[in-house]
């Protein structure tokens, strides 16, 4: 089973995604915010990360990708950014941080299931 780490700090949102990912075959692990997220990405050593852009704390979503990229042991997981930020810049910004997609929020279930099962079946 595949895990993935799902960084939000909107319940509502996390709550919308899990339901969205909870038939596949995969672990859903959360935190509300970058730098509980980068803690949880180094003990949990996730398959695949769900990363927002904005977040409150220290870190923004743009930072802990970047975190996630320097660090050895994680520069290999996929990263899915999740923004409301939809234009070309902050696109661009996001895949420059390390990226692998970036997803503009509203996004539909089905676009979220694609890109993840993408992401998982080319590191698996």
């Amino acid at each position: 089973m595949h895990k993935i780490l799902l960084v939000e700090d909107h319940a509502d949102i996390r709550r919308l995604i899990r339901m969205t990912l909870e038939f596949e075959a995969v672990e859903i692990h959360e935190a509300a915010d970058a730098d509980s997220g980068l803690a949880l990405a180094r003990t949990l050593r996730p398959d695949l990360v769900l990363l927002d852009v904005m977040m409150p704390g220290r870190l923004n979503g743009l930072d802990l990708c970047r975190a996630l990229r320097a660090d050895a042991a994680l520069q290999h997981v996929p990263i899915v950014m999740l923004s409301a930020c939809g234009q070309a810049a902050d696109r661009h910004a996001g895949l420059d941080a390390g990226a692998n997609a970036y997803l503009v929020k509203p996004f539909s279930p089905m676009q979220l299931l694609d890109t993840t099962s993408t992401l998982i079946e080319a590191i698996a």
